[in-house]
């Protein structure tokens, strides 16, 4: 496996946990925040893909991958939340 990858999975879940503590918005869950993390870390990586000036960590890019994350987080209110259920 990439290290990049691994450091990009570790980029979501610490990001997404920052942003579900820290963010202003009370009703919503962490699965939305997740996703548009997730997103927004892609996004990033497709920034670095581009050839555009980045911060990286190793092989992930990590300024604008943040920044997209963040840019996000204003639409997790709008995602329909879907109740998990385990069996």
């Amino acid at each position: 496996m990439p290290p990049g990858v691994v450091i990009g999975v570790l980029l979501v879940l610490v990001l997404s946990q920052l942003f579900y503590a820290f963010w202003p918005y009370a009703r919503r869950s962490y699965l939305p925040a997740l996703l548009l993390t997730g997103a927004g870390v892609l996004l990033g990586q497709g920034w670095d893909a581009l050839g555009l000036p980045a911060l990286r960590l190793g092989q992930a890019n990590l300024l604008p991958a943040a920044l997209f994350a963040m840019a996000l987080q204003p639409l997790a209110d709008r995602l329909p939340s879907v109740p998990l259920r385990f069996r």
